[in-house]
């Protein structure tokens, strides 16, 4: 990836914390608005920061490792939820709604076909991935083409004036990849990177288990091995295309909002790929899926929420925008002691 993300610039740090000390409240009172506030101001190199076009973006695709069996619902779900999105009807709608926030829905690989609509962007690279249990999910050469059309489709939603982006993903199975992804790059076992997802039985969930331990020792990757090379491995085209998009955000010095497990595991890969881009993250939430809590710990992240969600779609990014937005607008618009004329702690 032909990306340049630099560290953020922490020469404005002390004057961001000397502004958000000043404010008539006491040291530190604000919590994590604080910390959110000064990564902002930290990303946009500004003491006043501004939230422009927030945007949600949705990357759908299938799986092939569906075929193992090791997802409650069936693969066509994916297409399915894709005509849900499009028509209004899913969580995401509801809280991007609620919350203004722009939403694109992109397929970037669904096993499906549809007619043209307005409300879908048609990024797809085939129609799923192979099944990763025997064989790489992608190529290399579908890997970088999903990746470069992440890069090109936040390249678009920059130029429409947004600077601050929230990740979602929907597509059936796609726990199994962010979990190979996760025990992989972080050698981790296997077992302690597998959830229930879409919410398997005991039987089931020992299957996904078994089927994922045999699937990484089928491909024998470790976490000194090329990032992408792992990604086109066990990855889908929904979580390289979102890394791209990442990759991108962050190069433009975006703000980027991290949603759940599968999101966290995208994020996982474009670290691996420009250590840098975690310096651009906010974290919505923490997942219920299992290993969730891992890979936040693995990325130095602290999310604003704990709701015991699981859904993904970006529902906890969306979620988290009303927070973020308040970070920000009480660095931008609370009294300070001095312009209050209030007494400050002796």
């Amino acid at each position: 990836m032909l990306v340049n993300i630099p560290p953020v610039d922490n020469s404005i740090k002390s004057a961001l914390l000397d502004k958000i000390n000043h404010k008539t409240k006491p040291l530190g009172a604000l919590g994590q608005l604080e910390t959110t506030a000064l990564t902002i101001g930290l990303i946009q190199q500004t003491l006043s920061p501004r939230l422009n076009a927030p945007t949600i973006l949705v990357f759908a695709a299938d799986h092939g490792i569906a075929n193992a069996g090791v997802s409650a619902y069936p693969q066509a779900v994916t297409a399915q939820m894709v005509s849900n999105f499009m028509q209004g009807g899913a969580a995401i709608n509801v809280f991007t709604k609620q919350n203004d926030l722009d939403f694109k829905l992109i397929d970037a690989g669904v096993n499906h076909t549809f007619e043209d609509n307005d409300q879908l962007i048609n990024a797809k690279i085939a129609l799923g991935t192979q099944n990763f249990a025997t064989t790489q999910a992608m190529s290399l050469a579908q890997c970088n083409a999903a990746m470069a059309k992440g890069v090109e489709i936040m390249h678009t939603t920059i130029a429409q004036g947004c600077n601050v982006v929230g990740f979602g993903e929907m597509g059936i199975c796609n726990t199994s990849s962010a979990s190979c992804l996760l025990a992989t790059l972080c050698g981790l076992p296997i077992e302690a990177c597998v959830g229930r997802g879409t919410g398997v039985d005991d039987v089931a969930f020992k299957n996904k288990i078994n089927t994922l331990s045999e699937a990484i020792a089928v491909h024998q990757l470790t976490s000194d091995d090329d990032p992408i090379n792992v990604l086109a491995t066990f990855g889908g085209f929904e979580i390289a295309m979102m890394v791209g998009a990442m990759l991108k955000a962050a190069e433009e010095k975006c703000v980027l909002i991290i949603d759940g497990f599968i999101v966290s595991a995208a994020l996982l890969v474009a670290s691996k790929i420009e250590p840098n881009i975690l310096d651009y993250c906010i974290y919505a939430h923490c997942s219920q899926e299992t290993a969730h809590k891992a890979l936040l710990t693995h990325l130095g992240a602290t999310p604003l929420l704990h709701l015991d969600m699981r859904l993904g779609e970006g529902t906890g990014a969306a979620l988290a925008y009303p927070l973020i937005l308040s970070s920000v607008n009480f660095l931008n618009e609370m009294a300070s002691f001095e312009s209050a004329n209030v007494s400050q702690k002796s």
